[in-house]
């Protein structure tokens, strides 16, 4: 029984060590950016932000363009790095008159594959080690003498 706990913890630990492999390798080939693929979009805050660009955009439902802060840098991120405004970034006016960006629901369908990536693998790990563990027992219980 203890060969059986010692193999088992080998298999266990090398399994760890391939499938952390495998998933680090996954995500560097897909190219997925792991810091973009859960950020909310980066709008601008009067209180927070200087502006550096303007530009005009067009807002459905009203007659004339509105001015909007297209660039910008955030006094809250060291980097000092300008941000700019998401061109897919819609603005829309609300029923008080004034004018909201729209944070409607986009699904992001990379992180759905990235997790269903991240089962795959773990569920490969574990059939890998029952599997391991399992032939290794048959193998030892094949090779004990029988006794009568």
């Amino acid at each position: 029984m203890a060969k059986v706990r010692q193999y088992t913890m080998l298999v266990t630990l090398g399994l760890i060590v391939l499938c952390n492999g495998i998933l680090i390798f996954g995500v560097w080939v897909s190219g997925v950016n792991l810091d973009e693929l859960v950020k909310t979009p980066d709008l601008f805050n009067a209180t927070k932000d200087v502006c550096l660009r303007l530009t005009w955009e067009r807002v459905p439902g009203a007659s004339e363009p509105v001015r909007l802060c297209s660039e910008w840098i955030n006094l809250a991120d060291p980097s000092g790095a300008p941000h700019h405004l998401a061109s897919d970034l819609k603005v829309r006016q609300g029923p008080d008159g004034r004018y909201y960006f729209d944070q409607s629901i986009r699904p992001d369908f990379r992180l759905l594959a990235l997790a269903l990536f991240v089962g795959a693998v773990l569920l490969f790990g574990l059939w890998a080690r029952r599997y391991l563990v399992s032939r290794y027992r048959l193998q030892l219980e094949a090779a004990a003498p029988r006794s009568s």
